[in-house]
């Protein structure tokens, strides 16, 4: 049932008047409840971490609770935002068959908020169900008349309870009591709507149950919504000059893209890193050991003799000129991310000031970065053992000097191979002091140790989205990001990134980079995308899934407002799903996720959902995305699609409007189906709300 929510702290599908819940009976002896309850969520499995969740995300609360025999029960949660207003929320059960209850919720504050499950005996669900069977068959009809007359009575008596609903209950009581009132009209108040809704709105609640209070820390919206653009400075602006050597862009000619990358949608302009390069073992182009004159090497191999992590690449600019494109990018309405990467070019002062932060092999060298059988011979390691203490404060000093330019997030490379604690601890210092930074980790990694980020602390993950590519995998993935750990962890779905370049890009031609733009963009909150990918780039490395010609290791020149003149460009594409992502909220929610049948192996379908109650607009909003994830190949299928997700009863009409086209259908549960990769890969269908 929903509700008109009366607090502003939350948008609910069914919160009520608040009231006061005392346990009924404890028992000191016994650790379950009168009515107990068993596993939660919002929770992280281990326990130790709170969930986490974002302002305008709907959350689900659900609980397993039951009680012995047949009567009925009734579940909420109390909610205490960081304000201090408590909400109360009416859990519908899920008659899934395992005694579960849910409601969402949508906390609209910042801040940890308190939640805790109240259990009670439902004494109308358990009088209205006898009733319904036994007056209708005769069975003790005076008995039950009289038992309910009593309940409405004793529901009137209560003073909290609005005159209207008194007037009715009165009423109601009554005409059960009432001789010429026939067993058949009887049934009519047992079944009256009015009356269940004054009981749903204040039940009538015996033998309560108060459970154990639980955490949920909610951060800002873009800590779990956002469209990131990824680009190296120093190509954007650079020059080839007349003797081969190219001259690197800086911030300055780097802040003249930003409108181009803001009016394609983006929220996120993401930097790798902006610091000096090392000289020592610099590589060279497609990852070589041979340099020549000019070649910039790898910005990951922070640091030379002009600086560290707290400085900026001379050839950029300086540190004032960081702070004009901070400026920019925000009057653009784009926030910039830094990348921090804790690793070391041999020749960074760290190595000097610091040699205890770095590995000492026995023959007396420093241990390079390895991945095996790859070597980064440009890199150190950093040592987290040696000195925990002193790399703590050095690292929480870099980032506290970022956060003093403007960066109000910071995408963490290689997290995974750092200790975790670590990150525990600086990410919950940063953000005691600036709860609006967000850490994103780059944590391609096994689940344990992602997983573990994410509960540490981490706002966002790269995630396996890059190498889920079929119709089965993309199912699989999808169902687990958007239910099994979506109380703590979400996903940054990147379709590139400069060290990833998939084969299913490579090879799949530009259909291919418009599917995985478009399941990125409508699958999660967040996605990104890195430079280059709205230019079709998909030529490889040999025996790699690097782009060749890697721009992390050259200048990349392109011309951008030339290519899309042309029509050779993505960009108009990526534009468009950026405008339906801002124009529909169910698309830029993590939950409201549900696979839909499709008879096709390489149609890929699904449905998100945002009821008009926890909507921002207060309109519903419903998009099904049909998608060929074949991009070799024309399909033709039929579709089934579940209308009564959105409350629709199956089998009803009920009009579409695909987003990418402007075309309009009537659709109904079976639908015919045909996309051709060639052509247009993917419907991404909004419903036509109906009055």
């Amino acid at each position: 049932m929903a509700t008109t929510t009366v607090s502003a702290s939350v948008r609910s599908l069914a919160e009520i008047p608040l009231r006061q819940a005392k346990s009924s009976r404890k028992d000191a002896a016994t650790r379950a409840a009168r009515i107990p309850v068993t596993s939660h969520r919002p929770s992280v499995p281990t326990g130790r971490y709170a969930p986490s969740a974002h302002v305008g995300e709907a959350v689900p609360f659900t609980v397993t609770a039951f009680r012995e025999g047949h009567d009925r029960i009734g579940v909420h949660v109390r909610l205490t935002a960081p304000s201090g207003t408590t909400t109360l929320h009416r859990l519908a059960p899920l008659n899934d068959g395992f005694d579960r209850w849910s409601v969402s919720v949508v906390p609209l504050e910042q801040g940890v908020w308190r939640f805790r499950f109240e259990t009670f005996a439902d004494d109308y669900a358990t009088w209205r169900h006898a009733a319904e069977l036994k007056i209708a068959a005769g069975v003790d009809p005076v008995l039950m008349r009289e038992m309910g007359a009593e309940l409405f009575e004793r529901a009137a008596s209560e003073r909290a309870r609005p005159a209207p609903e008194k007037s009715v209950l009165t009423a109601g009581a009554r005409a059960l009591r009432d001789a010429a009132v026939t067993d058949d009209s009887a049934l009519i108040i047992v079944r009256d709507p009015n009356i269940a809704r004054a009981f749903a709105d204040r039940p009538v609640a015996s033998l309560v149950s108060v459970h154990e209070e639980h955490t949920l820390l909610v951060e800002r919206e873009r800590a779990g919504v956002g469209a990131w653009y990824e680009f190296f400075p120093r190509s954007e602006g650079a020059e080839r000059l007349p003797d081969g050597t190219v001259r690197s862009g800086t911030f300055r000619t780097a802040a003249e893209r930003l409108p181009a990358v803001a009016d394609m949608g983006f929220d996120v302009i993401y930097l790798p890193p902006i610091h000096p390069i090392g000289e020592v073992n610099r590589k060279g182009p497609n990852n070589t050991l041979t340099t020549s004159p000019g070649d910039p090497g790898s910005p990951w191999a922070i640091g030379s003799a002009a600086g560290g992590h707290d400085t900026v690449h001379p050839d950029l600019g300086t540190l004032e000129d960081f702070r004009t494109f901070v400026r920019a990018a925000s009057d653009a309405g784009l926030e910039v991310a830094l990348d921090l990467a804790l690793q070391a070019a041999p020749d960074h002062p760290w190595v000097s000031s610091h040699p205890e932060w770095f590995t000492t092999l026995p023959d007396g060298s420093i241990a390079y970065a390895e991945n095996p059988p790859k070597k980064y011979q440009d890199i150190y390691p950093v040592n987290f053992d040696n000195d925990p203490e002193g790399i703590r404060a050095e690292v929480l000093r870099i980032v506290r000097h970022w956060i003093a330019q403007g960066v109000t997030i910071f995408r963490v490379d290689n997290p995974h191979t750092k200790p975790l604690q670590f990150w525990e601890w600086l990410i919950r210092t940063v953000n005691a002091e600036n709860p609006d930074v967000v850490f994103l980790a780059e944590a391609f990694t096994r689940p344990a140790p992602m997983q573990a980020l994410a509960q540490a602390g981490f706002q966002q993950s790269y995630s396996y989205f890059t190498w889920r590519n079929t119709k089965e995998e993309l199912e699989e993935f999808f169902e687990a990001i958007s239910s099994e750990t979506a109380d703590f962890m979400r996903p940054n779905l990147f379709v590139n990134t400069p060290d990833i370049l998939t084969e299913y890009l490579q090879f799949g031609g530009r259909p291919a980079y418009k599917v995985r733009a478009a399941l990125a963009a409508t699958a999660g909150g967040s996605y990104g995308v890195y430079a280059g990918y709205e230019l079709f780039e998909n030529v490889a490395r040999p025996g790699s899934e690097e782009n060749i010609d890697n721009e992390k290791y050259e200048y990349k020149l392109r011309d951008w407002a030339g290519a899309e003149a042309a029509g050779d460009s993505l960009a108009p594409y990526l534009r468009r799903l950026n405008e339906i992502r801002r124009a529909h909220p169910a698309v830029r929610q993590l939950r409201g996720y549900t696979t839909q049948w499709s008879e096709d192996d390489a149609v890929l379908a699904y449905v998100k959902h945002l009821p008009a109650a926890l909507s921002p607009t207060g309109v519903a909003d419903t998009i099904i995305v049909v998608a060929n994830v074949d991009p070799h190949s024309a399909r033709e299928t039929t579709v089934h699609i579940d209308s009564e997700i959105w409350g629709l009863p199956r089998g009803h009409d009920y009009e579409v409007e695909d987003l990418l086209t402007g075309a309009h259908w009537t659709w109904n549960e079976h639908n015919f189906v045909r996309l051709d990769a060639f052509i247009e890969p993917v419907h991404i269908l909004s419903v036509k709300v109906t009055s």
